[in-house]
């Protein structure tokens, strides 16, 4: 007997006839009696004897039933769990963020998650690229969505995305009536720049260009966070990825396209051999929904 051939027989006896079988599994009377003719040939039993019409279940098949039952429960919790994996109520996420997105992208990703996923349980640490890498290697985090994140044979990238840069000052700044703004317009003013060091400093260098060389490059910050609070507090004008202001989060400052070829990359990663889950996918979709809205 197969488990569908088990599934009509525990129906019969547990409503006492065909009829009430065939409503029970939505089949037709004469499905559930092929069936369970089917299922007395592959056990080799008399199942059922026909009294005035109705059917009564014999000896054996009253002692296969019990055995039925046993099963059958074990057959609803893996339904019920693999209903759980495919459609979560809760669960867990584990993100590393580079500091630039923790500002408004992946809070407004997780935001639209939990209108799918209210009870999920989620931890989020902004971190430095190798420190992000380290995490997904060894597992502690399940994604990384990060900034120029470090490359790894081990990771692969789930998500990318082309981000360009923005300029931002106080108000009442003298760039402020820029609608643009260029390298050169950096001139004579302080400019709230990245360690040349790292890979982000790097990449600020090259959207300068040629007038690099020129520009007060006065104030470091690793993170383009960081270079934003140093401007709404008055210390210059910074050069930020657009994704860390993103949505206008920064109130005090404004925001104005930066002329540049230069684009970052931004990814969502994970561990070559660690499989999305069902919620891994679902913030990578949100996170995507976010994106296309924002940048």
């Amino acid at each position: 007997m197969n488990l569908r051939h088990m599934e009509v027989f525990r129906a019969v006896m547990a409503t006492g006839g065909v009829g009430g079988a065939a409503e029970l599994l939505h089949i037709s009377q004469p499905a559930v009696s092929k069936l369970l003719a089917q299922a007395a040939r592959h056990s080799g039993l008399t199942l059922f004897d026909h009294v005035k019409g109705r059917l009564v279940a014999t000896p054996e098949a009253r002692q296969l039933y019990e055995e039925v039952e046993n099963l059958w429960r074990g057959v609803e919790r893996v339904r019920g769990v693999s209903k759980a994996l495919a459609r979560p109520q809760s669960g867990s996420l584990r993100l590393a963020v580079s500091a630039s997105l923790s500002t408004y992208l992946v809070p407004k990703a997780v935001a639209l998650l939990y209108d799918e996923l209210p009870h999920l349980q989620v931890n989020v640490e902004t971190l430095v690229p190798s420190i992000m890498t380290d995490t997904l290697l060894d597992q502690s985090s399940h994604l990384g969505i990060g900034l120029l994140p470090n490359e790894h044979p081990n990771l692969v990238v789930v998500r990318s995305y082309r981000c360009g840069l923005a300029c931002v000052m106080p108000k009442g700044h003298p760039l402020a009536a820029r609608k643009r703004i260029g390298a050169a317009d950096l001139k004579g003013h302080r400019v709230i720049s990245a360690p040349a060091s790292t890979a982000y400093g790097q990449a600020l260098l090259g959207a300068y260009g040629p007038h690099a060389g020129s520009l007060r490059l006065e104030l470091e910050a690793r993170s383009s966070l960081s270079a934003c609070l140093f401007a709404c507090a008055g210390a210059g004008v910074a050069v930020v990825d657009a994704a860390a202001v993103a949505g206008g989060v920064f109130a005090e400052l404004v925001v104005r396209p930066f002329s540049s070829q230069q684009k970052l990359d931004v990814c969502i990663i994970r561990n070559r051999y660690r499989p999305m889950s069902v919620i891994e996918a679902a913030f990578s979709d949100a996170f995507d929904v976010v994106w296309k809205s924002a940048m």
